[in-house]
């Protein structure tokens, strides 16, 4: 079920979204939905990222166990030739 949020806008920011909105041939309305859901998918991303990287650091911390220079700059390298390798510890 859609719920109707207000938002106030300087005349600025109100008179660029509807001007760049007419350019693209959508609504002010459309414009502000997708931005925020663009928005909200970043964001949530980054929180997912941010999370997993934690989660490795804990792990780390607590087994000491990392992946090696050298088996880190072999898969970069394989990888800058278009050759996937997985891990090999």
């Amino acid at each position: 079920m859609a719920v109707t949020q207000g938002i106030k806008l300087d005349e600025e920011t109100r008179n660029r979204l509807k001007l760049l909105a007419k350019k693209r041939n959508r609504s002010p309305h459309w414009m502000m939905r997708t931005a925020i859901e663009t928005y909200l998918e970043r964001e949530e991303n980054y929180e997912r990222e941010k999370n997993e990287d934690m989660l490795r650091w804990e792990e780390y911390q607590l087994t000491g166990k990392a992946i090696g220079q050298e088996t880190v700059e072999k898969w970069l390298n394989d990888l800058s030739k278009n050759k996937i390798t997985p891990w090999s510890q």
